[in-house]
């Protein structure tokens, strides 16, 4: 399973929630690839927190790659290779995990027959390798999406089950931005069918995941947080109307992440230590971690543990 991930706009929290689902597929005992296609940009290194690993290899990129400067793009292997402790410890129950790191200060290229010939080559490679590969696009209608979509309608891709993954703050403009990058006139739906996708097949493989979303709870005994708690539901409310009118409702919606204030302030893997030791870091923001992993084990056949 090839699991495609792009937002409307930055800030959404895209990198660090794949990030997170891939690790917690491989505590699963599942092979995960995590390939950095935010081109310009990557960030998932810094995440896994491999950041000198990526420096000693930043010729050797998903950018330098697709350009035919290398035969082969890097891999760093997480678990030996993070400077996190939590996560060099024993992982002999867990899968493998995988980053394929982009080029820092690559940035944005336009896509020809040979960068979309050397995209199949390594989808297709990490798809035999891994259980799961999940790849980071760039935000908006960017080259990388449409490198995607290109790819994937070639015929050695057509019958390697892929998805998409949509991420949007739970905000009017990022609903309104994320119905905009699939249903738009230049959107992901309009881009694939020029591209050879069916329309309805490509429709029903694109999900999206509310991030950033603030708690909503009422305290019992009401008190001065009941007003602003109050407040915060009509908006809720309102946005859920919203999005059901745009058809963004729940049906179509994989999860839903909540305003969590470690990632606030710091993108990073929350671990089961993370949870035990601190109380900033949230236990229901790892759960949600956990849900999403294992909804997408179940979209792919395979049983959560």
């Amino acid at each position: 399973m090839i699991i495609f991930a792009t937002s409307d706009k930055g800030g959404t929290g895209r990198s660090v929630t794949c990030a997170n689902i891939a690790y917690r597929r491989s505590l699963a005992g599942d092979d995960v690839a995590y390939a950095d296609f935010d081109f310009g940009s990557p960030g998932a290194a810094a995440v896994f927190e491999l950041d000198a690993a990526a420096r000693d290899v930043a010729d050797r990129g998903v950018h330098s790659y697709l350009q035919g400067r290398v035969r082969e793009p890097a891999r760093l292997d997480v678990w030996s290779l993070s400077r996190r402790e939590a996560l060099r410890g024993d992982h002999m129950t867990s899968g493998r995990l995988c980053l394929v790191p982009g080029d820092h200060g690559g940035g944005e290229f336009p896509v020809g027959a040979g960068e979309a010939r050397r995209c199949a080559e390594l989808l297709l490679a990490l798809e035999e390798e891994f259980d799961l590969t999940i790849v980071d696009l760039r935000a908006g209608r960017s080259y990388a999406v449409d490198l995607a979509l290109r790819t994937t309608a070639r015929a050695e891709l057509r019958y390697v089950p892929t998805r998409w993954l949509v991420f949007h703050r739970w905000t009017r403009q990022h609903i309104a931005g994320a119905v905009g990058l699939v249903h738009g006139d230049r959107g992901i739906l309009r881009a694939g069918v020029l591209w050879g996708h069916d329309e309805a097949a490509l429709s029903e493989r694109i999900r999206y995941v509310r991030t950033a979303v603030p708690g909503l709870g009422i305290p019992q005994d009401g008190g001065e947080a009941a007003g602003p708690a109050t407040w915060l539901r009509a908006r809720d409310a309102e946005l859920e109307d919203l999005a059901v009118r745009l058809k963004l409702d729940r049906t179509a919606t994989l999860g839903t992440v909540p305003l969590d204030p470690v990632l606030h302030w710091r993108e990073q893997l929350i671990t089961d230590e993370d949870v035990a030791v601190s109380p900033a870091a949230g236990k229901e923001t790892a759960q949600v971690f956990t849900d999403l992993a294992d909804a997408l084990a179940c979209s792919t056949g395979r049983e959560a543990p």
